[in-house]
C-alpha cells in the first residue's frame, strides 16, 4: 500500500488502540512527534522456521487452553458443545502504540494484553467454526503507518514475515483436507491480503478455503481480487470467497480515506483510482447490499473496561453504498471509540458479531456438503 493511504488508515488504528484518548489534531508534526519512532530501524532477527511449533508463540492454537481469549463469549451466549471442523487463521490488528521500536517486541506486556482484548471481541465470532490459531507476531508499530520514511515499509515487511512463518506452521499442523477460514482486522487484514495473493492464489490450497474475512482494510475489486483469485461472497452459501467491509454511521465522511485509496497501486500493478471497493454485507452474507436492522442477530456492545459485553439484537442495519463503504444508519452508542467522520472501524466485527458467527458456520456447512 502506498504511504499516503497507510497514513490515513493508521490514524484510524490509533483510535482503536489508544484507549480513552481521542486524537483530534491531524497535523503531521504532532502525529510524527507522538507516534513515529525516532530510533534507527532495527533489522529484525530472522526467526527459526520452526519457532511457531512452540505454543508460546500463539495467543491461541486450539479450542482449549488456559487464558485462551478466543474462547470468550458475550453474556448469555453459550459456547457450542463441539466446535466445527474448520481451522481458523486469525491475525490481530495493531496493538503496539509505543515509539521505542519500529516493530513490537514480543515481550512487550501492554501490546500483548491489548491484542488479547482485541481477540476477545473479534476472533470469537469465528471460534464456533473451529479452533482459532492466532499468532503473536512482531507487528509494525502504529507509527510505521504515519510516515513516508522507508523504516515504515521495512517494519510492515518484517511483520509480514512473521505472519508467513506462523501460517506455514499452522498449515503443517492441519490434516490435508481440513477446511480453512482466514480472518483478520486492520493491520491483520492487510497481511492476509498479501498471504492470499502469495500462498493461496493458484495453489491447491485454494480449494480448502471456506472464506476469507478481510475486515477493516479496503480491497479493490478490479485491482486486487484478480491476483488474490477469490471471488466476492455474494450469498451466504458461497465458499472460497471474500467477505470485506468498512463501517460508517451516517452522515459518513470518508472522503480522506477514499482520496488516499485512489492514490494507491493494486496487486495487478494498476491504479486503484476509480475502482470499486469490495463491500459485502455482513448481515446477509453478501446476498444484497442492503439489510434491515431486524436482520441483525446481535451487536456486541462492550462494557466500559472491555472486560465483558452483551448482544443487542435487531438494532443496527447495514447497506453498502455506491463508494463501497458499509453504512449503518444513525450513530449507535457502543462506547467511546467512534472515529471522526462517524467511522466505526473499531467495531467492524462487533457491530455484526452474531451474524458473522452464523455466516462462518453456514459457509462451513455448505463447504462440507460440497
Amino acid at each position: 500500500m502506498a504511504r499516503k493511504f497507510l497514513y490515513f488508515m493508521a490514524i484510524l488504528i490509533v483510535f482503536v488502540i489508544a484507549c480513552g484518548f481521542v486524537l483530534r489534531i491531524y497535523a503531521n508534526e504532532l502525529t510524527d512527534w507522538a507516534f513515529v519512532p525516532t530510533t534507527k530501524f532495527e533489522e529484525q532477527k530472522k526467526l527459526q522456521t520452526s519457532i511457531y511449533d512452540n505454543g508460546e508463540m500463539w495467543f491461541s492454537r486450539s479450542a482449549d487452553g488456559v487464558n485462551n481469549p478466543t474462547l470468550w463469549r458475550p453474556e448469555g451466549v453459550e459456547r457450542a458443545a463441539a466446535t466445527g471442523k474448520a481451522a481458523i487463521f486469525f491475525v490481530h490488528p495493531t496493538s503496539y502504540v509505543a515509539k521505542d521500536h519500529w516493530n513490537a517486541p514480543l515481550d512487550d506486556p501492554e501490546s500483548q494484553q491489548r491484542a488479547r482484548i482485541f481477540l476477545r471481541g473479534l476472533s470469537t465470532a469465528f471460534s464456533d467454526a473451529g479452533p482459532v490459531w492466532a499468532p503473536r507476531y512482531r507487528q509494525a508499530a502504529v507509527g510505521a503507518f504515519l510516515t513516508i520514511k522507508p523504516e515504515g515499509k521495512q517494519a510492515l515487511e518484517a511483520a509480514y514475515q512473521d505472519v508467513l512463518l506462523a501460517f506455514d506452521s499452522f498449515l503443517a499442523a492441519q490434516k490435508p483436507n481440513t477446511p480453512i477460514i482466514f480472518a483478520g482486522h486492520s493491520q491483520g487484514a492487510l497481511h492476509l491480503t498479501h498471504l492470499l495473493r502469495e500462498r493461496v492464489a493458484g495453489k491447491k490450497l485454494a480449494k480448502r478455503i471456506v472464506a476469507a474475512y478481510i475486515v477493516g482494510w479496503p480491497v479493490s475489486v478490479q485491482a486486487d481480487l484478480p491476483k488474490m483469485q477469490l471471488a466476492a461472497c455474494d450469498n451466504p452459501d458461497k465458499t472460497g470467497c471474500i467477505m470485506a467491509w468498512q463501517s460508517f454511521a451516517e452522515p459518513a465522511d470518508y472522503e480522506r480515506i477514499l482520496a488516499a485509496y485512489n492514490s494507491t497501486i493494486g496487486f495487478t500493478g494498476e491504479s486503484r483510482s476509480g475502482t470499486d471497493i469490495l463491500c459485502t454485507n455482513p448481515i446477509n452474507g453478501g446476498t444484497a447490499p442492503d439489510a434491515l436492522a431486524t436482520e441483525n442477530l446481535g451487536t456486541l456492545k462492550p462494557n466500559g473496561d472491555l472486560s465483558a459485553g452483551e448482544l443487542i439484537k435487531g438494532s443496527i442495519p447495514a447497506r453498502c453504498d455506491a463508494k463501497g463503504f458499509l453504512l449503518i444508519g444513525d450513530p449507535p452508542d457502543l462506547g467511546p471509540y467512534r472515529l471522526p467522520g462517524n467511522n466505526y472501524h473499531v467495531y467492524d466485527i462487533p457491530l455484526f458479531w452474531a451474524n458473522v458467527r452464523a455466516d462462518a458456520l453456514r459457509r462451513l456447512e455448505a463447504f462440507s456438503k460440497r
